[in-house]
């Protein structure tokens, strides 16, 4: 009798469709049924078609509403697992079979934190120049964003700061990742000779919001030398934080990364602080257990093999004005 009733639920699972199961992901994705509809191009009359349809193949309920928000059950849970395992393997063994034709083929997930995203842009150009028909899923979160979905298991790989060290993570340091204190060029601080932390103090400090990487090793780093901000502004990007800046509210730490046109051209100044710039190393990070699809296994191949380019290709974001050479 128990066999009898494994085998009917067999035959039951055997029936789900993968359209079923992409519907279902965007809604856990999500946590909504109509922007899961919009995000598909579907009418919410379909996607709860779906839904309902899953649930009877599974025979339990899959989403529970407590109040306006919609929760996943320990069965949803279970599904979405198996369904990212399903589609995992048949992105892998798309690309297995491109791989066989002589060229590597597919996407890249690829999730990285904001302050990242002035460089990876490039970083991934110089990749695709050796892998041509390799396109890239670029996701820019903060780090609190970043850690979520290294847990969901959302993406190939991960490009962060700071890897937290109690996930089961593998990650690789592959470049310094400098953050550096700047004020406009009025600023009274701005033509002082060398300046210590505390010199600081005393002005307004632009900060990045609960959540991110850099306000994190900022604060860390304020603790360790004893530093404390009475004035601060909190903003939402690291533009945002540099227009600030650039607007005359106050002072930032920023990564250099994010600032090379304005140091460049004047627009804003880097202070000379004696215990400056921060060194934090950005690193391509995993988790352990994750099984690499090849394009995946590429770029971190590309990432190991290739620092000298890596590093001559930052460059460009060093705050330096790079004119034509001179003609003789």
């Amino acid at each position: 009798m128990f066999r009898e009733s494994l085998n009917e639920m067999r035959k039951s699972l055997m029936r789900m469709t993968l359209r079923q199961l992409q519907i279902f992901n965007e809604v856990c994705d999500l946590r909504s049924y109509s922007r899961a509809a919009e995000e598909m191009s579907l009418t919410q009359p379909a996607v709860s078609l779906q839904i309902r349809q899953l649930e009877e193949l599974i025979g339990q309920p899959l989403f529970d509403y407590v109040g306006k928000k919609l929760y996943m059950t320990e069965a949803a849970e279970a599904l979405q697992r198996a369904s990212r395992d399903i589609f995992g393997r048949l992105e892998n063994l798309d690309m297995q079979l491109s791989d066989m034709q002589g060229s590597l083929q597919g996407q890249l997930k690829l999730a990285v934190e904001s302050s990242a995203k002035y460089f990876v842009p490039h970083l991934f150009a110089a990749f695709k120049r050796q892998h041509p028909e390799v396109n890239l899923q670029l996701t820019v979160v903060n780090r609190g964003q970043v850690i979520r979905r290294l847990s969901d298991n959302r993406d190939d790989l991960v490009i962060m700061s700071m890897v937290p060290q109690d996930m089961g993570l593998e990650f690789l340091p592959f470049l310094n990742n400098p953050i550096v204190a700047v004020a406009r060029p009025d600023h009274p601080l701005a033509h002082m000779g060398p300046l210590r932390l505390q010199d600081l103090e005393p002005y307004t400090l632009l900060i990045r919001e609960p959540g991110s990487g850099t306000r994190l090793a900022c604060e860390e780093y304020f603790k360790e030398k004893r530093v404390h901000f009475t004035q601060t502004q909190e903003v939402a990007s690291a533009e945002a934080q540099r227009e600030c800046v650039v607007a005359g509210l106050g002072l930032a730490l920023l990564t250099r990364h994010a600032l090379n046109l304005e140091l460049a051209t004047g627009g804003l100044v880097e202070l000379p602080v004696e215990e400056l710039p921060l060194l934090r190393s950005w690193c391509l990070v995993q988790a352990k257990a994750k099984r690499l699809s090849p394009v995946a296994h590429a770029f971190l191949a590309f990432i190991r093999s290739e620092r000298a380019q890596i590093i001559a290709l930052v460059e460009r974001f060093d705050g330096k004005l790079r004119g034509s050479p001179a003609s003789a």
